[in-house]
């Protein structure tokens, strides 16, 4: 297999002027041309990186925040974020310029999955991108978490829909049928449609199922609705030039100011035609609004289903918009607010989160040194009312062992007197636990409790970090107790990296009035209890070590 990729990733900047060509009856950027423009912006970056043609594979979860009126400017960004073998992720940014006040805002941002496909039959693996910048090293991280939940979308969305078909909500009176949203149209692909090899630009598909779905859309709230999010495009095969292009949309659902619209889109080439034989490429489902004349949101009709695939459509509406208000919930997050519930339609999207938010955190510039011990440095990081602080460690033992011990937190108790008890209330999978932690009480403070998850990834490669992310969740199953002050962690966690046959381990915490008294000492200099707990697991780690080799 042929390696091939420049030794930096692609990274691709496209500027349109909006025009009345590009626009809707409001005089604001039709979302299918940005669309188009967003796929090229992103292939072309990725074709930079493979130096071969790319097709795309998928595009995630589309929000569109701002609206692009005739006149302004439309600037879109792409880079490939991290190769995958013979895929890539590109991450692209989408931003809105008023010429007039030259004020800029965020339009979209969004990924994109690119296969390289050389010319015949061969297949090539694609070069590691280069990381020269500090986001560089952040988004090449989290885009194997991102992976992580496009690979493991489809099973939290069949649990989901077995507990949405065990509710029956569609009784009111007033229901409409959605039959008559049923809209079919057909295009040929023409060559201005395809790439130089005549393969359908995925660009060009999204264009024209965003216009038959928001016909769709339109019969059932008689006005003209607005495209507001995207649930993830997939391409589960390729069209070529001279292929005709059926799509069929219809209502599937709609939640008060929202509809969601499914579109399949079927191939045929001449001979499939003739004897009615579909290659089904692509499905995806398409959220609108609908505003008046004043701009107020309109309320949507209530539907009924009235067939048995009428029924698993509405179903499926209703399991994708737990997913995806999960993932709003999750990417509009406050630190202030009380830590997430976890459910089954966000539990990838709060282990992302909490991967997310310690990488983040060990990425941020301006740590200073506060003390320095032997094999301990102590590190802070303030910014506005947030403190944060590090502990370094040298550890005599290889990275994995300290991985697999510090991963563990029910030996936590050995090392940190912080850690009263600490039991396994769920072992979701190898990489995710939730713990019920309970600390010690402080002078004047009644002892605090923490119901807590703790998501552990083995790097990918040498040089990257094993991670161990730690952040307070909220389970039904374990309310607050009289006894204790339930308190919360934002962010906390290790990460371990490889130095030769010892390790570097490195513990991050973003402090919280939760953990407050157990640090205020520490941080005026009258106690030294964080070096302490430090030299007690470098101790712990490596007496368990050594035992590993005996």
């Amino acid at each position: 297999m042929e390696r091939r990729g420049t030794a930096a990733g692609g990274d691709v900047c496209m500027c349109q002027t909006v025009f009345p060509a590009h626009a809707n009856h409001r005089g604001e950027l039709s979302a299918g041309q940005l669309l188009k423009w967003m796929d090229a912006t992103a292939c072309l970056a990725a074709e930079k990186h493979a130096g071969v043609s790319c097709v795309t594979a998928s595009m995630d979860d589309i929000q569109f925040e701002e609206a692009a009126r005739v006149g302004q400017i439309i600037t879109i960004k792409a880079k490939v974020n991290r190769a995958f073998k013979t895929s890539m992720e590109v991450g692209i940014k989408v931003m809105v310029q008023d010429v007039l006040t030259n004020v800029e805002k965020i339009v979209s941002v969004a990924y994109a999955t690119y296969v390289a496909k050389p010319v015949g039959a061969g297949k090539i693996e694609l070069e590691p991108v280069k990381l020269l910048s500090t986001e560089d090293h952040l988004e090449h991280t989290l885009a194997i978490e991102r992976r992580r939940i496009r690979l493991g979308y489809e099973q939290v969305f069949q649990n989901l829909m077995q507990e949405s078909n065990k509710e029956d909500s569609f009784e009111e009176e007033d229901a409409v049928s959605t039959d008559l949203t049923h809209v079919q149209s057909i295009e040929l692909v023409q060559p201005p449609h395809a790439n130089h090899h005549g393969n359908t630009f995925g660009g060009q598909i999204m264009a024209w199922m965003e216009t038959v779905a928001s016909i769709s859309a339109s019969r059932l709230c008689r006005s003209h609705p607005i495209l507001k999010s995207v649930n993830m495009f997939k391409f589960w095969g390729p069209s070529v030039v001279g292929d005709r292009l059926v799509f069929n949309a219809i209502v599937n659902n709609t939640f008060q100011n929202s509809v969601e619209v499914g579109v399949r889109v079927e191939a045929y080439n001449c001979e499939e035609w003739i004897k009615d034989q579909a290659r089904h490429i692509n499905s995806a489902f398409l959220i609108f609004n609908t505003v008046n004349d004043k701009g107020e949101l309109l309320t949507f009709p209530r539907i009924k289903p009235t067939t048995k695939d009428g029924m698993r459509r509405y179903h499926g509406a209703i399991a994708r918009r737990r997913i995806r208000l999960a993932r709003k919930c999750m990417l509009s997050a406050k630190e202030d607010k009380p830590s997430d519930s976890w459910e089954t339609s966000n539990q990838a999207y709060v282990s992302y989160s909490n991967i997310s938010a310690l990488t983040h955190l060990a990425a941020k510039p301006g740590w200073e040194i506060t003390s320095t011990l032997d094999d301990i440095k102590i590190w802070t990081h303030e910014e506005g009312d947030v403190l944060s602080f590090k502990v370094e460690m040298q550890v005599k033992i290889q990275s994995h062992l300290a991985f697999s011990l510090l991963s563990d937190f029910t030996f936590r108790q050995q090392w940190d007197k912080h850690f009263l008890t600490c039991k396994v209330l769920q072992a979701v999978n190898e990489d995710e636990k939730i713990y019920y932690v309970t600390s010690p009480p402080m002078t004047g403070h009644k002892p605090r409790d923490f119901v807590i998850l703790v998501s552990q990834r083995q790097p990918c490669k040498p040089s990257e970090p094993y991670i161990v992310a730690v952040k307070s969740v909220t389970l039904t199953s374990m309310p607050p107790s009289p006894e204790y002050c339930r308190s919360e962690i934002l962010c906390a966690g290790f990460q371990i990296y490889n130095d030769n046959s010892f390790c570097k381990v490195c513990y991050f915490n973003q402090v919280t009035s939760g953990i407050m008294p157990y640090l205020a000492a520490n941080l005026t200099g009258s106690s030294k209890s964080i070096e302490d707990t430090a030299l007690e697991c470098i101790k712990f780690l490596e007496m368990k070590g050594r035992k590993s080799w005996i």
